[in-house]
């Protein structure tokens, strides 16, 4: 059950970013999401954005990632931090999705957790934007904001994604991951905080507050 200040950062959030489920990753079907969100690691979805355009026009079927070459896929994601992990990954995944499970990215949490390259967070962006199951995902702007809000105390991901799904209502799980990015990006920097234009000031409760 969500407090009512949860409740009430909640509606300023649906009032200010609307409703809208957003993927700011570019694909067509589930394993080109895939594929982008295991690039996105520690990377820009703009800079992903402009690999896998190039990427899925080379690579135009999850066999043809299955079957590449690591080395010159490294040269194809080379524009990408962790290049070398990555390349290896996103083969070692294609091969596992075309040869275990016929081609299909699967729903499960722990079927895709068992994907080379694929931790929770990824699992949860495919499930939540592919199979609309009610999912958490926390990335950075979402650890950093949620424990500026008090909705969480903990730095562990997984701790953070559990206190979440107890004070967030479902219906505003995979929302809460779209609306905070908007806003890490504009306003509640990681660093130098917009306190000062930020709607969810007096709700704030962080040592990091600037109010002039």
């Amino acid at each position: 059950m969500a407090s009512k200040r949860t409740e009430e950062i909640l509606k300023r959030m649906d009032e200010r970013y609307g409703t809208e489920y957003v993927c700011y990753l570019n694909h067509d079907n589930a394993w080109q999401l895939l594929i982008a969100v295991i690039l996105s690691a520690q990377c820009t979805d703009a800079r992903v954005n402009i690999v896998t355009k190039e990427l899925f026009q080379k690579y135009a079927t999850l066999e043809a990632f299955a079957a590449a070459d690591v080395k010159e896929m490294e040269k194809d994601i080379h524009s990408i931090g962790f290049y070398h992990n990555k390349a290896k990954n996103i083969i070692a995944c294609a091969k596992k999705l075309v040869e275990e499970y016929g081609g299909e990215v699967p729903s499960s949490l722990e079927e895709l957790t068992s994907l080379p390259g694929v931790g929770r967070k990824t699992a949860n962006v495919i499930r939540g934007n592919i199979f609309h199951e009610p999912s958490i995902v926390v990335d950075t702007h979402v650890k950093r904001i949620s424990k500026r809000l008090e909705l969480t105390k903990e730095d562990d991901p997984q701790k953070v994604e559990y206190d979440l799904m107890k004070k967030l209502p479902e219906d505003h799980w995979i929302l809460y991951n779209i609306q905070i990015i908007t806003f890490g990006r504009s306003i509640c920097f990681a660093r130098n905080p917009k306190c000062g234009e930020c709607f969810l000031c007096d709700l704030c409760r962080s040592k990091d507050k600037r109010v002039n």
